[in-house]
């Protein structure tokens, strides 16, 4: 294991030896060739590529350096490793509040999702982004444990005006919440009667999750219900977890129509 860490070490101390072994696990080049892509001098390409031979992750072919089978393993192994360390610098901050029980992709599909945190200036900065995208979207799907006034409102406008479809799951108290106050009542009735929209219920929603168009869309909460973040991505596997995830709930889900809201 000392061993094993060791060249770990020896790789992760030079930025240069990680970027020439990823280069010669792609393809052929020559040291002018590596120093014009890399930067690095010479010299320094002379003894990466030295010390490179003498643990046999590359070959010299005439005046053209490639990586060996080995190489090429230990460049894949270590371009992982730096995808799940940059991916959890991402998440360190909002990993308490993801539902990490419902999450089935790789976490790492998250790493260039737009993270956004609630300020002293902007507390509602998450439910902000949110509003922008949905504002924007032409096609939208929903699985959630609350529908607040703002989301409403914007649902309500687009549907009705035919800008919008709206396919969503809430879950019972949530819908329950909306019947209680006559004006989002009407307002939820409204949608409800928009030939654009379809809405079912479901006794229980353990997150918070919106496809808009390409791009899905995560709500974190804390045990509280505090607003903690969201995270928003374009990522063509999370829409796809999305999605499947929104159309179990569905298939469980009971039919919404206005007339089962006003008789709550």
């Amino acid at each position: 294991m000392e061993s094993a860490l060791e060249e770990i070490e020896f790789l992760a101390l030079s930025a240069n030896r990680v970027e020439v072994l990823r280069l010669l696990s792609a393809d052929r080049y020559t040291r002018s060739e590596l120093a014009h892509e890399t930067g690095a001098s010479q010299a320094t390409l002379g003894r990466i590529l030295g010390d490179f031979a003498d643990r046999a992750w590359i070959r010299r072919d005439g005046s053209q350096y490639t990586a060996t089978a080995t190489g090429e393993l230990v460049a894949a192994g270590f371009t992982d490793l730096l995808e799940i360390v940059e991916t959890e610098a991402t998440l360190r901050g909002i990993v308490d509040y993801l539902p990490t029980e419902t999450l089935t992709f790789d976490l790492r599909r998250l790493a260039d999702a737009t993270i956004t945190t609630p300020t002293r200036t902007r507390p509602n900065a998450p439910l902000g982004r949110l509003l922008e995208l949905l504002g924007d979207a032409e096609a939208v799907q929903t699985l959630s444990h609350a529908f607040n006034e703002q989301t409403l409102s914007v649902v309500q406008e687009r549907t009705t005006d035919g800008q919008q479809t709206f396919r969503g799951v809430f879950s019972r108290p949530a819908v329950d919440a909306l019947a209680e106050d006559p004006e989002l009542r009407d307002r939820f009735e409204t949608v409800l009667e928009s030939a654009d929209a379809t809405v079912g219920v479901v006794d229980s929603v353990p997150l918070a999750v919106m496809v808009l168009d390409e791009t899905v869309y995560l709500l974190l909460r804390d045990e509280q219900g505090i607003l903690r973040a969201s995270v928003d991505t374009d990522d063509p596997a999370v829409r796809s977890w999305a999605i499947e995830t929104i159309d179990d709930y569905w298939a469980d889900a009971d039919a919404l129509a206005a007339a089962d809201v006003r008789s709550n």
